[in-house]
């Protein structure tokens, strides 16, 4: 079951991340289409499974922030992703910032993938 839970999160991790990407490409260049509703509630629904995996992955491991600090370390991670995305999404008031933030954001998730591979916090 750990395995296959595993598979789950991995997968919509890499989902999620693709379509932050998709989305924040729309966004930087102000496309109509990021306001049609399914790309506004499908992050939700694949981000809800994203997290619902990793916290059976954490109970189902004992891996708890506290205890492993290369878990910590990609909680704070998602911490900082999630902020630059509300940045990159919703409040950055030039095209410029939500180009830093975006890159940012996109740097921030190539670390939490880095941790999660490695298990490491480098």
């Amino acid at each position: 079951m750990y395995t296959f839970i595993k598979i789950i999160h991995m997968s919509f991790a890499m989902i999620s991340i693709l379509g932050f990407l998709g989305r924040g490409i729309l966004k930087i260049n102000e496309s109509p289409l990021v306001e049609k509703k399914l790309v506004k509630v499908l992050p939700h629904v694949i981000d809800t499974v994203l997290l619902a995996s990793a916290i059976a992955l954490v109970v189902m491991s004992g891996q708890y922030p506290w205890v492993e600090p290369w878990v910590g370390a990609k909680v704070l991670g998602l911490i900082v992703y999630i902020g630059l995305g509300v940045v990159v999404m919703r409040t950055a008031k030039t095209r410029q910032a939500r180009i830093i933030a975006f890159a940012l954001a996109l740097v921030t998730a190539a670390y939490i993938l880095m941790v999660a591979s490695t298990k490491t916090i480098m």
